[in-house]
């Protein structure tokens, strides 16, 4: 018969509720630095769990109203669970690290995704359509989610960490905030910013420090907002249950930092909080490659996507090439991101036509698992993009007709109590 004699719980070494404010909580920070201390340390081959709050820090809840989202303070974002030291990293080799499972809290099924203001953060499309804010809440059952904002839709999410990443060493981060300063520098003007440079206000490590190390680290610390050569916010969405990452370690124990848990997500993330925001649990195995980073020419994370994937074969592709044709015309040389937001505008518009509002459309593209492909890059002056969206999450259908597309009503997604779109 089982007993308990030869079971052994996977321990979970960082805890916090999702329904608090991320700054009233240990074990948590929001931004990289080399002085902000481990807090707890695992050895190679451990199995563990650790949980993670939403990536704003329970600044968002489950209502009919995007203020939140418009309110949104994002100098105290993403709030990451860790640093974790693994016993025996030393700069300069690999950190692998396991992805076992990634879930949300069971007293938290639901998430989020967001269109931010112009002003507060923007997204892919912030200036296009000089955004405002608005929201769907996505409810979870088991792998499933559907929305009350976005009626018609039901797909398998994709759970992963939109952000993890190792620490800097003080190397690094002055060359970060070195280059992003320049930029910033370059265009100070830019609505929505270039980049977010060292911030105090809103600053916050979940320790125990000396006022000094503090202060230090809140006046240096690198924003969480981008990826760079640690991993960070990536936003990668195949990194689910399943997949294997590479990090390079920059500093003793690498201090491998987790959190911006996402239930589902499309490739590239259109709006700036362009996935299924959620808060939950991730489980991690660690081991080290020693000398990994000469071995494997590791100047930024490799990774080993999940063999889990929703099975949605059947996908309508839209097409984007290096042409502004939804702005002025104007021809660029094989800009990529030109193309995709052809492609995606394009798919806005085909959305629109069966009934959806531009911003359910713009939200539904963030958040399900639809797939883009870069087709060409060679054939000058147009990049070739593509944008698939998988048929199978639609509850009708959406295919071309000869006689048109049937146009549905399907409300509005959350916007803001002043009615302001």
């Amino acid at each position: 018969m089982a007993t308990a004699a030869n079971s052994v719980t996977h321990p979970t070494l960082i805890q916090v509720d999702p329904f608090v404010v991320a700054r009233e909580q240990k074990g948590l920070h929001n931004r990289w630095h080399p002085d902000i201390p481990p807090v707890v340390t695992v050895k190679p081959g451990e199995v563990f769990n650790i949980e993670c709050v939403d990536w704003t820090g329970a600044q968002i809840g489950n209502n009919d109203c995007s203020d939140d989202i418009r309110d949104v303070d994002l100098s105290c974002i993403h709030n990451l669970s860790g640093p974790i030291a693994v016993e025996g990293a030393e700069p300069g080799d690999c950190l692998v690290v396991d992805i076992l499972d990634v879930k949300p809290f069971d007293k938290m099924p639901w998430g989020y995704t967001g269109i931010f203001e112009l002003e507060n953060g923007g997204g892919l499309f912030a200036r296009e359509f000089q955004s405002r804010a608005a929201k769907a809440i996505w409810d979870f059952e088991g792998v499933y989610a559907t929305s009350r904002h976005i009626p018609g839709v039901r797909f398998a999410g994709v759970s992963h960490p939109g952000l993890i990443g190792t620490a800097p060493s003080p190397e690094l981060l002055a060359t970060w905030n070195k280059r992003e300063g320049a930029l910033i520098e370059a265009h100070a003007d830019a609505v929505p910013p270039v980049a977010y440079g060292p911030l105090v206000h809103g600053a916050y490590v979940g320790q125990e420090l000396p006022d000094d190390v503090r202060e230090k680290i809140y006046r240096e610390g690198a924003r969480t907002v981008p990826g760079r050569e640690h991993g960070g916010n990536c936003d990668i969405k195949n990194l689910s249950k399943g997949s294997r990452c590479y990090f390079p370690v920059f500093v003793k124990g690498a201090n491998l930092s987790v959190g911006d848990l996402h239930f589902s997500q499309g490739d590239v993330q259109l709006s700036f909080c362009g996935a299924i925001e959620m808060a939950g649990i991730i489980k991690f195995k660690t081991s080290i490659i020693k000398g990994g980073v000469e071995k494997f020419a590791l100047k930024q994370p490799l990774f080993l996507p999940s063999p889990v994937d929703p099975q949605y074969s059947a996908k309508l592709v839209f097409e984007g090439i290096s042409v502004d044709y939804h702005g002025d015309g104007k021809q660029y040389n094989m800009d990529a991101t030109v193309a995709y937001k052809q492609a995606a505008l394009n798919a806005i518009a085909y959305l629109q036509k069966i009934g959806y509002t531009r911003e359910q459309a713009y939200l539904l593209l963030s958040a399900a698992p639809i797939e883009s492909h870069v087709g060409a890059v060679v054939d000058s002056p147009n990049a070739c993009v593509t944008l698939a969206l998988p048929l199978g999450i639609f509850e009708h259908d959406i295919l071309p007709k000869e006689e048109g597309l049937k146009k549905l009503d399907f409300g509005q997604c959350a916007i803001r109590s002043d009615g302001v779109l």
